[in-house]
């Protein structure tokens, strides 16, 4: 006879083992709309280039007959469009972060004693949320989408239907999936890929379209228009994806994420206990809170920055590398952040922050 199934289980995303799971994490079955932004996104990428060789050809080649000057820009500019396709390839293909680690996928089948670890036991998901020495299942970091543990940082992705470790956002035009831990330093390579190549085409056509007005029997009508189109187009493109970059280069500089650059109701996460008699969740949820409350969170969360260590430590941990490849690997590619995305080191100054806010909490109403 096969053996009995319990009555009760709590299943965890269907995997054959622990290396699997992380390789390749549940994740919604996608259609081709889910990937048509980022075929849109490849053929801007593209667009561009034969108006480019249309002018590098003939303002180099033909106009000024330097083919030097000529392959330098050829180059430098290929070299450019060559690092942001990989980059996009390592964002779209590397997942962004699975949650669930070996050693949880062990408990569950310690516990529920089915061999691949398809289920997770009922003590251990009943009791094991205060049981975790390594903080990870305590109240407040357990997904009860999921029904997993969440670490710190890490967000659950409605759109994606799964955990993401340092979750950013959700991005459509990378496939429609999260920028996470394991592709952020990808994420923001492919930025400033895009905005040094689009800001370099603008020189290029620039300079070209001035000397275009200045010997206009040399040059033909229909290479200036190409020259004045795609040095428009980058402009508007160093501009828009250049001000993403800018934001992202601030984030690590603090050490934030977007969600909690934009969400000041994380912090609620990181609070001492409140007092019982305010009748909150342990933490807090926003919705419970009141207008004064949700003011002094608000007011708070400007001023602490849970993770800034400073703005070295802060890009070691994004940028940061531990063998001789890794530096290879961050100019080609941005590669991936150091440590395993569960743990990171906070700021010291934040705990008195979050206490004193904790005190606000439980007074404001009182005093307003």
């Amino acid at each position: 006879m096969p053996p009995s199934r319990p009555l009760l289980s709590f299943n965890s995303p269907p995997h054959n083992d622990a290396d699997s799971f992380e390789a390749e994490p549940t994740t919604p079955t996608k259609t081709w709309i889910h990937y048509l932004p980022l075929i849109l996104l490849i053929i801007f990428m593209l667009a561009p280039h034969p108006s480019l060789l249309i002018i590098l050809v003939n303002h180099y080649l033909r106009y000024l007959e330097a083919p030097i000057t000529f392959t330098i820009h050829l180059v430098l500019l290929y070299t450019l469009a060559g690092l942001s396709f990989t980059s996009l390839i390592v964002c779209v293909v590397r997942d962004p972060g699975p949650v669930v680690s070996p050693k949880y996928s062990a408990a569950a089948q310690d516990e529920s004693g089915v061999s691949g670890g398809d289920e997770l036991g009922l003590t251990e998901a009943l009791m094991g949320m205060g049981m975790g020495e390594d903080d990870e299942i305590v109240p407040g970091k357990w997904c009860r989408k999921c029904w997993a543990p969440k670490p710190d940082r890490a967000h659950h992705c409605s759109i994606c239907d799964r955990c993401v470790l340092k979750m950013d956002h959700h991005c459509p035009w990378l496939g429609s999936k999260c920028v996470g831990h394991r592709i952020y330093p990808a994420f923001v390579h492919f930025l400033a890929c895009i905005t040094l190549f689009a800001g370099y085409v603008t020189v290029v056509c620039c300079k070209a379209l001035y000397f275009a007005f200045y010997s206009p029997m040399l040059v033909n009508d229909a290479v200036a228009v190409h020259e004045l189109f795609l040095g428009f187009a980058g402009i508007v493109v160093t501009i828009v994806v250049g001000s993403f970059l800018v934001y992202h280069m601030y984030l690590i500089t603090t050490n934030q994420t977007t969600l909690e650059n934009l969400a000041p109701y994380v912090l609620l996460r990181h609070l001492p206990p409140l007092p019982a008699s305010l009748r909150l969740s342990d933490p807090p949820q926003e919705h419970e809170l009141s207008y004064n409350q949700r003011r002094a969170v608000q007011n708070a969360y400007k001023s602490v920055k849970m993770y800034d260590v400073g703005w070295k430590q802060n890009w070691a941990q994004v940028f940061g590398w531990s063998d001789a490849r890794g530096c290879v690997m961050r100019i080609c590619c941005g590669g991936a952040s150091k440590g395993d995305g569960r743990t990171f080191m906070r700021n010291p100054g934040a705990v008195g922050m979050l206490s004193q806010l904790a005190s606000d909490l439980a007074t404001v109403d009182k005093t307003a």
